[in-house]
């Protein structure tokens, strides 16, 4: 690939040297049309300047800290640790440094406790998982006013001095979900399932739960009736064994969160009737009822791609002064027990 100097650039742009200069150093005054020309040019070339040595020069070494859900507590996040460590390994040659954090996906006090620490740090961004909103967009505000940059992913909350956010339209995806069922089941009783989680505080349930009621809302079918619950791990063969007793027309299940793959246990038992599931999310226990047919569809969200995302994104914007995107939706990618293969490879 051949290199560029700034005379190159300002020759295919048809501009001086120092306008060149300070279109890459952003500084001094271009007119519009000048810089329009040289950042074509920039994008026609893919122009790099050799930030190895504008790194070695400032010695400046940026410190970037990632606060996740423990994956020892759900097992969601741990592909989000293969995506991290993607993004180190892709920019070791850097001034990176990159530390992560875990909370309590159940506790406020975990993540608050976990925030301090990396207030504490004083890192130069945070990348995180807002997972409780009221506590998550006070911490966020904190860290703006402090100069710490902001970006999330997964959980989309409306907080503006976060820089950005990378996952997936949540509310579309509660419309797949029923989309999904509806293509199952012409008729009867369905269930929104959120389980461990205070749905109070968590905006992702909240918005796939609107969503799955908005397709049924437009579609006007009264054929189908909708109930919600909200479940905790510690009695849910009990509580949902006591729920399909009381509303014997349920035919239709969707969970909202990873956790699939306890319905799904508990369902393969009901021999006398067929009640279909779709949920979330590609863990080992829900590809194993997928490809046994005790859940029908899981919708993919891609921790691994959303996690890698937000930290590229951050550490081009430190290196390269790379604008951060404000907003990157994920495709919502449904998956049954024929496609699985594709994402497994058994």
């Amino acid at each position: 690939m051949k290199k560029y100097t700034i005379k190159d650039i300002a020759k295919l742009a048809g501009v001086s040297k120092g306008t060149v200069d300070r279109v890459l150093h952003k500084r001094g005054k271009v007119s519009e049309t000048a810089l329009k020309k040289v950042n074509s040019i920039l994008d026609d070339i893919d122009f790099k300047p050799n930030f190895i040595a504008k790194q070695l020069k400032n010695n400046k070494i940026y410190t970037i800290c990632v606060l996740l859900p423990d994956p020892k507590k759900d097992a969601y996040w741990e592909s989000c640790i293969v995506g991290i460590n993607k993004a180190v390994l892709e920019f070791n040659a850097f001034g990176i440094h990159v530390e992560i954090y875990f909370f309590n996906p159940t506790s406020t006090a975990s993540f608050l406790k976990a925030n301090l620490t990396i207030q504490a740090v004083a890192p130069d961004a945070v990348l995180l998982v807002p997972l409780f909103f009221k506590e998550a967009s006070t911490i966020i505000e904190e860290y703006s006013n402090s100069g710490i940059t902001v970006s999330i992913f997964n959980n989309h909350i409306n907080s503006s001095p976060a820089k950005n956010f990378i996952g997936q339209d949540l509310f579309q995806s509660g419309r797949i979900g029923a989309k999904l069922l509806s293509s199952i089941i012409s008729k009867g009783g369905l269930a929104i399932i959120h389980i461990d989680e205070k749905y109070n505080n968590a905006i992702h349930m909240q918005e796939k739960e609107k969503g799955f009621k908005s397709y049924f809302q437009e579609l006007n079918a009264p054929k189908y009736n909708i109930i919600t619950y909200k479940l905790k791990h510690s009695n849910i063969e009990k509580t949902l064994t006591s729920i399909m007793a009381e509303h014997p027309e349920l035919k239709g299940i969707f969970v909202t969160t990873s956790k699939s793959y306890q319905v799904a246990e508990i369902l393969q038992n009901e021999h006398e009737k067929k009640i279909a599931l779709v949920g979330y999310d590609l863990l080992r226990e829900n590809i194993s009822f997928l490809k046994k047919g005790n859940i029908d569809f899981l919708i993919h969200q891609n921790p691994k791609q959303q996690a890698y995302l937000g930290l590229k994104h951050l550490i081009e914007h430190f290196l390269f002064d790379k604008e951060i995107p404000s907003q990157i939706l994920l495709p919502i990618n449904i998956i049954n027990s024929e496609s699985i293969k594709t994402y497994t490879g058994d």
